[in-house]
């Protein structure tokens, strides 16, 4: 299989890349090009003009800033696995990462293009909705920040203009001692998840849970914070009995039905994971793990 024609341009600058984004017809962004190669060979999507990102080294970093982690959208994912920061500062970004694909697919693949892509059962989505996530798109009129909760528009569908481009993203940290927990349901190890879910913990000396975040991906047409869940969590001394009553909540998720699982197994899998992903972050609080 050969993509279908286009014209190539490889941009230097944020500025560069944002007038061909507003002249252009039809333009479709290159990143680490994990997702979009495989699309073009496969006539998924047929743009006119590709506009290769690679040489705009300004969206490349990775950094800790004010307690916060600061990536660039072309940061590669490798980067975030062997950083010591995310290791000690962001162990769910490290423990998720692990689950990206193989090496060589992190080896090439982005932030900001794993973001963009959006496929709900992405990892990099799933934990940047968990953390409370900020991102960072320019466009002509500027940049702006959205909340990664308001991020998704829809089913693979980021909330930005086809003028603007996301170029980076800041994820708060979570205080030392919590705990976190991420794990995921696939066929193979590399494949997408039919079901994972993202777990965060914090815990009073008496072991009663002061704060909670638990989001599913894989299951709906976006990424999923369970805000009920984490309500019913807060305040309660955390057990394997409180986690699985809590967890139950996630058999009403609007789940997708496809050749890969039906929406009732899906919401099973929810349940699952998400007690799992609650009790590895249990067992991890205050350094326990």
């Amino acid at each position: 299989m050969k993509p279908p024609p286009f014209h190539y341009h490889d941009p230097e600058t944020v500025s560069d890349a944002v007038g061909l984004l507003s002249r252009l017809e039809n333009p479709k962004l290159l990143a680490g090009g994990q997702s979009l190669m495989p699309m073009l060979n496969m006539r998924y999507v047929l743009p006119d003009n590709v506009i290769d990102l690679n040489k705009i080294t300004a969206l490349s970093y990775l950094r800790e800033e004010n307690g916060a982690l600061m990536a660039g959208a072309m940061t590669r994912q490798r980067d975030l696995e062997f950083s010591d920061v995310v290791a000690k500062r962001h162990p769910l970004i490290k423990e998720a990462i692990l689950n990206v694909g193989h090496r060589q697919t992190r080896n090439r693949g982005t932030v900001g293009g794993s973001l963009c892509h959006l496929d709900p059962s992405a990892e990099i989505p799933t934990v940047a909705l968990a953390l409370d996530a900020t991102v960072t798109v320019a466009g002509p009129k500027g940049n702006r920040d959205i909340a990664m909760a308001d991020f998704p528009a829809g089913y693979m569908t980021p909330a930005i203009e086809p003028d603007e481009l996301l170029i980076g993203i800041r994820i708060p940290a979570w205080p030392q001692g919590h705990g976190h927990g991420f794990v995921e349901f696939s066929r193979r190890h590399g494949d997408f998840a039919i079901a994972s879910a993202a777990a965060l913990l914090e815990e009073d000396a008496n072991g009663k849970i002061t704060r909670a975040s638990l989001t599913i991906g894989g299951v709906s047409k976006v990424p999923t914070r369970m805000r009920d869940v984490e309500k019913a969590l807060v305040g309660q001394i955390a057990s394997e009995d409180v986690f699985r009553a809590a967890c139950e909540e996630c058999r009403k998720m609007d789940a997708l039905e496809d050749v890969h699982a039906p929406a009732n197994y899906r919401q099973h899998l929810a349940t699952v994971m998400s007690r799992r992903a609650l009790m590895a972050a249990h067992g991890r609080v205050g350094g326990r793990a």
